[in-house]
């Protein structure tokens, strides 16, 4: 290091602690030091032409890859798309949320017995089973309930769903239509609501 740089150097650090004394916040000057190092990084990535599956729009989706782990970084709307032009819903934009790169995402069973203070972990196939056994009985239960005529009427009233708004137009259709055939009769959808 010579001199020169050394003095560039001292009077940068020195200038810095004489800041950060005095009250200034250097969190804007970090993030935007962050933001520097993603564009850097959408600049190698490999781009992919995709579609937003959620609604029969189909905005254009640009899915910027890093060449080096293979994962999506980023997900933006395409602006040379001609139906969107670039622009996304909410839940067009909040797609890359439903990828890996989303730490919250659901990846185990957590189950808590009744009157329990403790969580368990279970796997994936006890849970299916369980939420099948638990819906055969209710459903049996039930389809021996009698209108007011003394109709025996097959219906549940004692379970509901509720759709998501992160399904697609097919999605909903079919899921409704199982809700349906179970005789559901509350069936309601999150995009409503």
């Amino acid at each position: 290091m010579r001199r020169r740089q050394f003095l560039k150097m001292s009077c940068v650090l020195g200038a810095g602690v004489a800041l950060c004394g005095l009250g200034v916040d250097l969190v804007p000057i970090e993030a935007w030091a962050d933001e520097i190092k993603k564009i850097d990084r959408l600049k190698s990535a490999r781009q992919t032409m995709s579609v937003c599956c959620y609604c029969s729009v189909g905005c254009g989706l640009i899915c910027a890859t890093d060449e080096k782990t293979g994962k999506i970084i980023n997900i933006e709307g395409d602006p040379e798309h001609p139906v969107s032009e670039g622009s996304l819903c909410a839940k067009g934009a909040g797609i890359f949320q439903t990828t890996e790169a989303n730490e919250h995402r659901l990846t185990k069973v957590l189950y808590r017995a009744p009157n329990s203070d403790k969580w368990e972990e279970k796997s994936w196939d006890w849970a299916i089973d369980r939420i099948a056994r638990l819906m055969k009985e209710e459903r049996d239960k039930s389809f021996i309930t009698k209108n007011a005529a003394g109709q025996v009427v097959n219906r549940v009233e004692t379970l509901a769903h509720m759709g998501s708004s992160n399904l697609d137009n097919e999605e909903c259709w079919s899921i409704t239509a199982w809700a349906r055939s179970l005789g559901l009769v509350y069936i309601d959808h999150q995009a409503r609501v």
